[in-house]
Order: C-alpha cells, then structure tokens, then sequence
C-alpha cells in the first residue's frame, strides 16, 4: 500500500488515504489473477495510533471481474481482515491488553467497543479450533471451581512437560472431556505415556479407557493433602475431648491440667501440617515438641506424615518405593486408617510416580493463573469467553 493523503480533525485523528500498488488481485474462487477493475469500495478502519494521536486508514477494497469465472470478487487485503473495522495489528495490540487486563479497561480507552473487543478474542479463538496438541506425552487431568462453594467446576487439560493449557471444559464429566480428548485423535492418544490425576475414579476409568498406553499416575501431593487432613482432624478430636474433660472437671487440680493441655494443643495446626523440616521458627518449633511430648497419638501419626514425605522425596525406584510404602502402611494402620485405606486402593497409582516422579505440580500452578483470569476477566459475559481467554494467553504468552 502506498499513502495517497493525510488529513488531521480535531477529535477524530489523523485519517490516512491508502491505495494498493499492485494494479491486479487473485480471485479466491479459481486462482485466476485479474487486472479489470469492476469497481471500487472506500470505507475507513482503525489503526495502531500515533503517539496520542488516533489513526484512520481510509482504503479501497476494489472489485475485479474474473475473467474466467466472469464474476466480481473483492480483493484480499493482508493487514484487515474481511468484514473488519481496524487492522490486524491494531486488533494484536488490542488482545494483548485484553489479556493483561480486562474488556472493560481496555474499552474504556475509546479505540475500540466492547463488543469489537470481545470480536477479536473470538477471531483469535478460532485460529485455535482444530489444533491437536504435538509431542505430548504427559497429560495433566484436574477441576477448578467456576462458582466458590456451589458446586460448579470446570475440567482442565495441561501439557505437563511444556507447563501449557491444552483445554478447559465447561464440566469435568467423564462424557464431556472423553468428547474433547476423542477429538485430539487416536494418533495423539496413543503417544500418551503418564496421565497425572487427583484421587477421582472418573479420571482413571477415562484414562484407562481413552489412552490405552498411558500409565495413570496419582499426584502425591493429593496423597499428601489427605494425610495432612486426616492428623489434623486428630487433632481436632483431641482438641474436643480435652475441652469437654474441662468442663466436666471437679477440682481444681483436674482443670488447672486440662487448661494445660488445652493451651499445649491450641494453634498447634501449623506446625503439625509443615513440613517438619521447613519450620524456621523457633517458636513452631517448641509448639510442635510440647504437641509430640504430651499426645502420643497425635506424635505418632505427625512421625508417620513425616516419614510419607521422605519416602517420595527420596525414593527413585518403584520397587524400593512399593516396599516402603507397605511398610508405612503397616505402621499406619492404627494411626491413620482412612489414609491407609486411599493407599492401597490407589497403590499401583501411587507407585507409578516413582518411575518419572510426574506430578501435578505444574497443573496446580496453571490452574492458580486461571483463577486469577477468573477474578480479572469483569468484560467476558459467557464461558466461551472466558475459556478463550485462558487458552490465548497460554497461546500468546507462554
């Protein structure tokens, strides 16, 4: 294109009059390159502005006749899009700012509406239907919650190994992601080694089903939570019993001891639950030694949390790892008998970890990013927006 006059009004911008240099177009029915002009068509777009200055292309899509097919057809222009009111590279930077923001900031701006705006995430949108992922060999399988405490969640589908989102679905039933996993094709399917999932027998019955080559791997840091739950609801109980033995007590000595224990016990959860060895203070520290000293069931299911830890930190075969683990089961039987049951009903699950050590660490963090779309995306009125603006800014930015 070439500039044939500028003009500047007071309130609008400057307004660029372009004109293409090359005198023919190709019809996009035959091929057929045609120079006889049938007829022109002005119209005005929007484009990247100019320092403060807004700025207007005023172009001329012109209409050839096609001498073969002997019908007109409009010539296709690179930098705007057909049926478009702002270039290409305008409609880039504008996404991109969506991206980082929400609809409404970026409208409020004055260079484009809402509803445009919501257009060029759609276009952008498209460009991904059909996409089937390359190269992928470990699938992380997880849910989010779309509404806070009632109940409504949607599927998420990462790329384990590049840390990219490959889908979200509206539902984490098995029905409707087993429909967008078919839609990858068997080719993708079939390539798939490691499928990383929370304790959900949906997950592993789909994976088990739709990826017949794939090793279904359950996250050891869900295996974890349930541990952690499971001592803290010990504590709990201890708690209880402890405060009704003090309302119950009849002399002076039998409150003064359950007083004592009660203060031994009371906001003792963060040092039970950390990690042992990342509890820096040395006030969690002397909380977690009074705890162990003064309740032995609690000191024994706290070793048992800690002695789970170091066995998938340090274990590197799945061997010595299934081993270890029948060990602890044992051990854990008396102390922690609902952890002890999810074990061995997910056993082989648990133990596949040890052979790549695949979590879904990477799915957690994704999965917090999008939370985080969630809170900032005011503009998108429907889940397939929402939806499209999760996987375009993994597309775009990661």
């Amino acid at each position: 294109m070439r500039v044939e006059s500028q003009r500047q009004y007071e309130g609008i911008g400057i307004i660029l009059q372009v004109e293409a240099i090359k005198k023919e177009s190709k019809c996009h029915r035959c091929g057929t390159k045609s120079s006889s002009l049938h007829q022109n068509n002005r119209y005005i777009v929007k484009d990247l502005p100019w320092g403060e200055q807004q700025v207007h292309l005023e172009i001329n899509r012109r209409q050839f006749k096609c001498k073969k097919c002997q019908k007109p057809f409009s010539e296709q222009l690179e930098f705007v899009k057909g049926r478009r009111t702002y270039t290409s590279r305008l409609a880039k930077k504008i996404l991109a700012e969506a991206l980082e923001g929400d609809i409404q900031s970026v409208a409020r701006t004055g260079v484009m509406t809402t509803a445009e705006i919501e257009r060029i995430i759609e276009d952008a949108a498209a460009e991904l239907n059909g996409e089937k992922p390359t190269d992928l060999r470990k699938l992380g399988i997880d849910e989010i919650a779309m509404v806070k405490g009632q109940g409504k969640y949607c599927a998420v589908l990462v790329d384990i190994e590049r840390g990219k989102l490959l889908a979200i679905i509206e539902s984490r039933k098995s029905e409707e992601i087993e429909k967008i996993l078919k839609g990858w094709g068997t080719e993708v399917l079939e390539r798939i080694e490691e499928v990383s999932i929370d304790l959900w027998k949906g997950y592993k019955s789909l994976a088990i089903e739709v990826m017949p080559n794939a090793q279904v791997v359950a996250d050891r840091f869900h295996v974890t939570a349930q541990i952690n739950s499971e001592l803290d609801k010990l504590r709990k109980q201890e708690k209880r019993a402890i405060e009704a033995k003090l309302k119950s007590a009849k002399t002076l000595e039998q409150k003064n001891e359950y007083t004592r224990q009660l203060a031994v016990i009371k906001s003792s959860k963060y040092a039970l639950l950390k990690n042992e060895k990342e509890l820096r203070e040395e006030k969690e520290q002397e909380k977690l030694k009074q705890v162990r000293e003064e309740f032995a069931n609690i000191r024994a299911a706290h070793l048992l949390k800690e002695k789970w830890r170091e066995i998938m930190e340090k274990t590197t075969s799945w061997m010595r790892g299934l081993l270890k683990i029948r060990h602890w089961l044992v051990r854990a039987k008396q102390h922690l008998p609902n952890s002890c049951g999810t074990i061995s009903r997910w056993l082989t699950e648990i133990v596949a970890y040890f052979d790549e050590r695949t979590t879904s660490g990477v799915v957690e963090g994704i999965n917090n990013k999008i939370k985080l779309i969630k809170r900032t995306a005011y503009g998108f009125t429907n889940f397939n927006n929402f939806r499209n603006r999760c996987l375009l800014t993994w597309r775009f930015n990661y």
